[in-house]
């Protein structure tokens, strides 16, 4: 048994590859796999290529439901990736796939995106030099 991992938005095509990649880690075990629309459908209607899949079906988006893991992907447009980050309780790790918090700046956003700006989390390559300081900064103001 290994770190239980959701995935919201798992039956787009970024939900697919991530889908695939955690099936076939021998340390990362698939909870929750949410997809709006697609909820209550089974994974392998929408994901043929992934039969190990099969007898999983979609879950609602509920942030109560994907909090019962260990780490929360969100493959997620990025207006309904924040409002979902922005639901989920403070202590859960998540990696966000969408262009949610990437921009630190409000006018830049406002320059590419209609909605809102979400606010900024670490975006990059943890192995950039000062990233993973940066990173363990922002995780341990963000839990504590």
């Amino acid at each position: 048994m290994g770190v239980r991992v959701a995935v919201a938005g798992a039956s787009g095509y970024a939900g697919g590859e991530l889908l695939r990649l955690i099936s076939g880690h021998p340390h990362l075990e698939l909870g929750p796999l949410s997809a709006g629309a697609s909820a209550g459908m089974p994974v392998t209607d929408v994901h043929p290529h992934l039969p190990a899949l099969a007898g999983r079906v979609f879950d609602p988006a509920d942030p109560g439901l994907l909090a019962a893991a260990d780490l929360i992907f969100l493959a997620l447009p990025h207006e309904e990736s924040a409002a979902l980050a922005e639901a989920l309780p403070g202590h859960v790790a998540v990696v966000d796939l969408s262009a949610s918090f990437r921009l630190a700046d409000p006018q830049a956003w406002a320059a590419y995106y209609r909605t809102s700006h979400a606010g900024c989390w670490v975006y990059g390559m943890p192995e950039l030099p000062g990233a993973t300081r940066k990173l363990l900064s922002i995780s341990a103001r963000r839990m504590g």
